[in-house]
């Protein structure tokens, strides 16, 4: 009850500032992280966005996104698979404008894609990674052709089903490549748009985003994406893709330095770490912490290379920027931190942003059931595959995604990266996160995406 000397004006104001204190804890919690975990890869660093209830209560960034530009939420980053959950949402967008349909044959929108025994693959199964189209190895292409979108299109659409390598044991096969070629396509058949034309009109444009996401980095732009430390003086000589640059392009890996092992034993989530690596007593690596994640014992090799190494003999060098204005949506998405955050944002809110539906409830029911629980054949975890999705990888704060029951399941859903970019949503909390960065490591021997979001979860439940 209200007395005659509290006004409901007093009250809102109170909760506003419980409010507000609250939002700054959380982002000054997370900024702190974020410094911490730049570890000894300065002056490389990145950003991070948190919604609730589609508003943003923290954004944070640490580092350089190109020599002497620093990082901000807004800071275009290039993101590779994490750009599989935005492609994703847009097919969900199309199925709620009953343009899709989960459970119709791709050939009937595309009648080339029905040669080599893919007569009967549903949408469905494509988007949760059950088609055995994964083997991007078995397409004669080179580098010049994985950068064609047109090439690549009629590739994929003549592929053959693979197989995988002991199948039996696995549920689903991880589409790394094929999966943006074929779901690209598709979109392009049934809007009769661009790809890019297709995402900035469904998508990217109604949420307000449409300069801060993409596939296929607009020319006037690409200057603006972040680069990998090593990149940041060096001169643009921009080869041609039939002529790519001869540099590298695999992480550098070393041993954790003292200083890093003492960063990890200050975060909250260390304890639960050590108590899922069997209690072990000494200080925790990134590998082990990485492997109660990932378990890199399971990975299959030769599924591994079908999925992720294309034929060519060359490797791409995905920071090149013909690459990066190259449509490849499996794998070269780029977009800032508050773009992927504001798409999960969405997504955490039913698929309602700022009272337009973008995806209908009965849509956002189908594309959050989750399709399989069983190991995959080329990422070696159970990735509870939903339409587009994975689990959210957490084994801290909701510990039952990492218990002795593989199929209890989580709310949360999402896409990471292979450099360790992530975003996600977990519509129980109506909480979205995204994180990107420009270190140069992959998701099997990082922990930054997942110190992250376990901090994420515990702050936001304190």
């Amino acid at each position: 009850m209200i007395d005659n000397k509290t006004s409901h004006s007093d009250i809102e104001n109170d909760i506003s500032t419980v409010a507000e204190a609250t939002q700054l804890k959380i982002e000054k919690g997370l900024q702190q992280l974020l410094n911490d975990l730049q570890l000894d890869d300065a002056p490389a660093g990145g950003a991070l966005a948190v919604y609730h209830a589609g508003s943003c209560i923290a954004q944070a960034s640490v580092g350089m996104a190109q020599q002497n530009v620093p990082w901000q939420a807004t800071t275009l980053a290039l993101n590779f698979s994490t750009g599989k959950g935005v492609l994703a949402t847009l097919a969900h967008v199309l199925v709620s404008q009953q343009l899709l349909d989960y459970d119709q044959t791709i050939a009937s929108y595309w009648p080339a894609f029905a040669v080599n025994g893919k007569a009967d693959i549903t949408l469905r199964k494509l988007m949760s990674h059950q088609a055995g189209l994964f083997a991007i190895n078995t397409i004669e292409a080179d580098i010049a052709t994985l950068l064609d979108w047109d090439k690549m299109v009629g590739k994929v659409a003549a592929m053959a089903i693979t197989k995988p390598d002991n199948a039996e044991a696995y549920d689903s096969a991880y589409s790394a490549l094929v999966y943006g070629w074929i779901l690209g396509a598709l979109i392009e058949k049934v809007t009769d748009m661009s790809l890019a034309a297709a995402l900035r009109h469904y998508l990217t444009e109604p949420l307000g985003i449409a300069d801060s996401c993409y596939f296929g980095v607009p020319a006037e732009r690409v200057n603006e994406v972040a680069k990998l430390a090593k990149d940041f003086t060096a001169p643009d000589t921009s080869p041609s893709p039939s002529q790519p640059s001869s540099k590298r392009r695999k992480p550098t890996l070393r041993a954790d330095s003292i200083a890093t092992l003492a960063t990890y034993q200050k975060l909250a989530s260390y304890g639960c770490w050590q108590r899922l690596a069997m209690g072990d007593k000494t200080a925790l690596t990134s590998s082990q912490i990485n492997a109660i994640y990932f378990d890199p014992s399971s990975i299959n090799a030769s599924n591994y290379k079908l999925a992720l190494f294309p034929a060519s003999k060359q490797p791409i060098d995905y920071y090149d920027q013909q690459t990066l204005q190259a449509v490849m949506p499996a794998v070269n998405g780029v977009a800032s931190a508050q773009a992927l955050a504001t798409i999960y944002a969405m997504l955490a809110n039913g698929g309602v942003w700022q009272g337009k539906i973008l995806i209908d409830s009965q849509t956002f029911e189908q594309l959050s059931i989750v399709q399989q629980t069983g190991m995959d054949a080329v990422m070696p975890a159970r990735m509870n595959w939903r339409l587009g999705y994975h689990r959210l990888f957490s084994v801290c704060k909701n510990s039952v995604s990492h218990s002795n029951n593989p199929n209890t399941i989580q709310q949360g859903f999402g896409h990471m990266g292979y450099n360790g970019s992530v975003a996600w949503c977990e519509p129980t909390r109506q909480l979205s996160f995204a994180f990107v960065h420009n270190f140069d490591v992959t998701m099997l021997n990082d922990i930054r995406q997942f110190a992250l979001t376990e901090a994420v979860l515990a702050l936001f439940d304190q």
